[in-house]
């Protein structure tokens, strides 16, 4: 059982926060805030309460065995403190290590209700060590730097790196408000969800999800298949998909799920016309295909009309719906209508309606679906797909472990 933020003493005490504000970037400039504006309760909440708070997170993934190399490669978490700061109404000093001397200087200057950022924790090589011994090393630097430790990261929480995994055995710790939320969402999905449950998939490749769908086969009523990973469904029923993406070392693991599917009743929805297109540009010539005729030279960008119709039809009498992954190339304006249509459809129910983070969550902000719209709409693509998939999370083990500090 996870420690919720209450149940943690943290006034005038140096309180590290493990969050997920790793956001897309153009250049400097964030694309989408959304990862920071949901930290912004247990943020505030810590902040209310009296905490010296620290935070924690990474961003991208930098390059090179050490530190210099990494943190020269970038990306820096300027952005990030500064988009915070703009939220928070106050400043939000960035230190210029992890856990070196700018780190302990600033975690020592903290006054009550103060905030700060540490920079991206994955310029220290250590972080996503194999290693104990070496992440081990991390987490002591970092322990040191506070009292008590939140962890609010959902989106890093299937990985055992150290801020996430071996901080919290080091210091008194607790769960955010986000996690917390997340978690009981994901519950409600895998335990007794109301029917019929719907599950959308999308995104580029079935090798992500061959575990989930495999998974789901004893809890969801219907899954649709769309996007990239589609192709390679279609082309294990033996139709052309020309030069779309397709992961032909998994088209027997593919057949299986389709006959394990069937055994057990659950409705497989694939596309039945596919938008096929000269290249992978957004202005590549297109026209649309039944996917039982797609030429060998076009690749395939998006669901047809056919297709979205379809899959509006099978998502309307829905009580639980749980979608991640864009079912077409969205970024493109020429082939985003699938993804459209889906969020549309999906937006429109009256049921428990789940967006599984990641490009899912982007498409409906880029596509302006409003995100009220939808009952909740997650932080951690990878996080909630293992989490369905019945993997634990190290982050969720570690929070709940119940162990006194070291």
């Amino acid at each position: 059982m996870m420690k919720g933020l209450d149940s943690l003493p943290v006034a005038g005490r140096v309180v590290l926060l493990r969050a997920d504000l790793n956001v897309p970037l153009d250049g400097a400039t964030i694309t989408d805030d959304g990862r920071i504006r949901a930290s912004l309760p247990t943020i505030n909440n810590l902040r209310e309460r009296g905490s010296r708070l620290l935070i924690a997170a990474h961003l991208g993934r930098p390059k090179g065995d050490a530190y210099a190399e990494r943190a020269a490669g970038g990306p820096s978490l300027a952005p990030v403190a500064a988009r915070l700061s703009e939220l928070l109404g106050r400043p939000v000093p960035l230190a210029a290590d992890v856990a070196g001397e700018s780190a302990r200087a600033i975690a020592a200057g903290l006054a009550d209700g103060d905030v700060a950022v540490l920079e991206n924790v994955r310029f220290e090589p250590a972080e996503t060590s194999k290693d104990d011994t070496v992440r081990g090393e991390l987490a002591g630097r970092l322990a040191a730097l506070a009292d008590a430790y939140v962890g609010d990261g959902f989106g890093a929480l299937h990985r055992k790196h150290a801020s996430v995994y071996d901080v919290p055995a080091l210091l008194p710790h607790a769960a955010g408000e986000l996690v917390q939320a997340e978690v009981a969402v994901l519950e409600r999905l895998t335990s007794h969800p109301e029917r019929p449950y719907v599950v959308v998939l999308g995104g580029a490749k079935p090798s992500d999800k061959l575990g989930v769908i495999a998974n789901l086969l004893g809890k969801a009523d219907r899954i649709l298949i769309g996007g990239g990973m589609s192709y390679t469904f279609l082309a294990a029923q033996g139709l052309e998909v020309g030069r779309s993406l397709l992961e032909a070392d998994r088209l027997d693991d593919v057949r299986q799920i389709m006959a394990d599917a069937q055994a057990r009743g659950v409705e497989l929805v694939l596309p039945v016309d596919l938008v096929g297109a000269t290249g992978f540009a957004a202005d590549a010539a297109h026209q649309v295909y039944p996917a039982t005729a797609f030429p060998a030279d076009r690749e395939g960008m998006d669901m047809g009309p056919a297709t979205r119709k379809l899959y509006a039809e099978k998502l309307a009498d829905a009580a639980t719906v749980f979608w991640n992954g864009p079912v077409g190339v969205f970024e493109f304006p020429a082939f985003a209508a699938g993804t459209r249509a889906v969020a549309e459809a999906i937006s429109k129910l009256p049921g428990f309606t789940v967006v599984g983070g990641g490009d899912s969550a982007a498409a409906i902000r880029r596509l302006g679906v409003p995100e009220d719209a939808f009952s909740h709409i997650s932080t951690g693509g990878g996080a909630s797909l293992e989490y369905l998939e019945g993997a634990s999370l190290p982050g969720l083990v570690a929070l709940a472990d119940g162990q006194e500090p070291r």
